[in-house]
């Protein structure tokens, strides 16, 4: 496990989002343009992370809580060495906590690119016109999506993610 403390500078404050489909557990896939809620979260996270199961829960009551919010998971992960990210299990995993949202399989790791995604979980979340109003830590979810429902702007735009590293590709290290 390699532990990042860090943020990234690929997308910065006020960027849209990068427009992505993925498949999900449940057989759908996911389009970014497809999204209605006003605001939208994305968090990278993955199966086998302390630090993203810590907050799994947390993450539950979240989607359950914010009604004008859509999340979407994404898991970029290579599973070769990390066989519990797998496709199959994170159809187990999403069982398992009970999210309300699609859980997404980023296979090519070229959305985690995009985004410029560190660890898991490193946390995104877009407001209506899906513009970038805060990306990091998922401490700071909670405030920045509570403030975007009430129509307001994050108390934080910004925190340093912390988490188990994204699990490259040895083709994506290059």
């Amino acid at each position: 496990m390699v532990l990042i403390n860090d943020n990234s500078s690929t997308l910065q404050i006020g960027d849209h989002i990068p427009h992505f489909k993925l498949p999900a557990t449940d057989g759908m896939e996911v389009d970014t343009h497809m999204v209605k809620d006003p605001v939208l979260v994305v968090v990278f996270t993955c199966n086998h992370c302390p630090y993203a199961q810590a907050y799994e829960q947390r993450l539950k009551e979240m989607m359950e809580e914010f009604e004008q919010t859509q999340f979407i998971l994404v898991n970029s992960n290579d599973p070769t060495d990390y066989p519990e990210d797998s496709f199959e299990r994170m159809k187990v995993k999403k069982e398992e906590t009970g999210w309300s949202c699609e859980y997404c399989f980023d296979e090519s790791q070229e959305v985690a690119k995009s985004f410029g995604a560190l660890c898991t979980p490193h946390c995104f979340v877009f407001d209506w016109e899906r513009k970038l109003k805060y990306k990091g830590h998922s401490d700071g979810l909670y405030d920045a999506i509570q403030a975007l429902e009430e129509h307001g702007e994050p108390p934080m735009h910004e925190m340093n993610a912390i988490g188990c590293s994204i699990k490259w590709k040895a083709e994506q290290l290059v």
